[in-house]
């Protein structure tokens, strides 16, 4: 590691910056894991496209289909592939807590900068802070790396902004990915933006959080890479633009987004997010290719719409 357990904070601080992107993971015909396709699609993603990080493993990449060893491996090709050039975050998020912690430790021993960890899921619970301090209180007491939360209601419950901001008291909590409204991490920013770096997913409302919250990281979803190719980078040009103070300017390139924006969401069907968008990527000359079960890969119907809808929107390839 770069750092020791007690400085994870401040090297968040310097070091996790502008676009994080969340991968997919490309599988081949047969459903086997398409290293060749990942590797390709890593290099672009941090030569091309110069991404601030990577966030892998995560529930865009169908961690829950794959195997341990096929986590461990995606973290090493990532690793080799971006590590010292750009930002690696791994996801270690499982049911399991033995799991977890194996992947954390896998994940820090081969180079990885941070992980991030899902808040898991809690049946039967009515109070869950007390349950949910505790539970990222042993994971950092386990690992040296620097640990993000990861947050967003899909299991019945939300994390307030004022568990967040105990946890951040953590000394390797250093940030967290909290896909809630706006109200409730305008909240934590206020809270404990001091403490660890506050963000959401949403590309819609990136540039707003960096000129009216302060905000210095994307984390971290898709748009990063399937709005952007080495042609036509203007997230990365709007983001620039905010951290300089370009308000006016930054606004108007966002802006310039909305027909790709209109299209990925216009064509996305029901119940097929990562179908969809690895189709967008083979569309873009990226390795994509088909889900796993339990997902659905999208009928030629709805590939020739999304392929309509893509070639109409304006990027630049």
């Amino acid at each position: 590691m770069r750092y020791s357990k007690l400085d994870a904070k401040d090297y968040a601080r310097e070091n996790m910056r502008g676009l994080w992107a969340a991968n997919l993971t490309p599988f081949t015909p047969d459903l086997e894991l398409d290293e060749a396709g990942f590797r390709a699609n890593l290099r672009h993603w941090v030569n091309d496209l110069q991404l601030g990080g990577l966030f892998i493993c995560g529930k865009q990449a169908e961690f829950f289909s794959m195997s341990l060893e096929e986590r461990k491996r995606q973290i090493e090709i990532t690793v080799d592939e971006a590590g010292g050039k750009c930002g690696t975050m791994m996801s270690c998020s499982d049911e399991n807590l033995d799991t977890v912690l194996e992947l954390a430790r896998h994940a820090q021993s081969v180079g990885a900068d941070y992980i991030i960890v899902h808040s898991p899921p809690l049946y039967f619970h009515k109070n869950v802070h007390e349950v949910l301090y505790r539970y990222y209180e042993y994971i950092s007491s386990q690992v040296d790396i620097g640990i993000a939360l990861w947050h967003q209601p899909d299991y019945g419950y939300v994390m307030s902004p004022q568990l967040c901001a105990r946890i951040a008291e953590l000394p390797n909590v250093v940030a967290i990915k909290y896909s809630v409204e706006r109200a409730l991490y305008s909240e934590l920013t206020r809270l404990a933006g001091d403490k660890m770096l506050v963000s959401t997913s949403s590309e819609d409302h990136w540039l707003d959080n960096i000129l009216e919250l302060g905000w210095q990281v994307y984390l971290c979803s898709t748009p990063p890479f399937l709005m952007q190719t080495s042609a036509d980078q203007r997230i990365n040009r709007y983001t620039e633009l905010a951290f300089a103070g370009e308000a006016d300017e930054a606004r108007r390139v966002r802006d310039s987004l909305e027909p790709v924006r209109e299209a990925l969401k216009s064509t996305r069907p029901a119940d097929k997010p990562q179908a969809h968008q690895k189709y967008w990527q083979d569309l873009l000359g990226q390795a994509g290719g088909p889900v796993r079960r339990p997902l659905l890969n999208l009928t030629d119907g709805e590939k020739e719409q999304t392929k309509a809808a893509f070639e109409g929107c304006g990027l630049k390839l």
